[in-house]
């Protein structure tokens, strides 16, 4: 029986890669809220309650619940196997994998949680804030380039050669 090669180690992914990853799961993320959208405006305009608020309940009801939904699936990801769609197509993944339930909270509830708000006016200004400051922070975590969600959970985001 031949022996299987010491595994190298891990590669940190670059920041662009992780972004790109981010960026393809942000274009279902984002036809998922349009089709909320579309769905919760027709319902609140037939139940007649569409002006409350100034016509924006549609919209933040479809964002909480787009961000929520993608929360919850980067957790389920993060738990079942350590990478999303996005990553998996940038041949990145989250190392350890699988994580344990707690540690993926952890790493979800830096990002991408604070997306479920940022439909909500003024919260979306923080959320988007904060958004941005875990991306600079990445970028000047060298040579890991962790962001505070990984150090929090403890992970790293690394190349996937297999």
């Amino acid at each position: 029986m031949a022996a299987t090669p010491p595994r190298a180690d891990p590669v940190p992914a670059e920041w662009w890669e992780r972004l790109v990853a981010r960026l393809i799961e942000a274009l279902v993320f984002g036809v998922f809220y349009y089709i909320l959208f579309i769905a919760l405006w027709g319902i609140f305009r037939t139940v007649g309650v569409l002006e409350l608020f100034g016509g924006r309940l549609p919209g933040v009801f479809a964002w909480v619940l787009a961000g929520l939904g993608y929360t919850v699936y980067d957790w389920v990801t993060l738990f079942r196997g350590g990478r999303t769609f996005g990553k998996a197509i940038m041949r990145i993944r989250v190392e350890p994998a699988p994580l344990g339930s707690r540690d993926a909270w952890k790493r979800v509830l830096g990002y991408p949680a604070p997306a479920i708000v940022m439909g909500i006016p003024v919260l979306n200004l923080l959320a988007g804030m904060f958004v941005f400051a875990v991306g600079l922070l990445i970028l000047m975590d060298k040579p890991l380039q962790r962001g505070p969600h990984d150090r929090l959970a403890g992970t790293l985001v690394v190349k996937d050669h297999s």
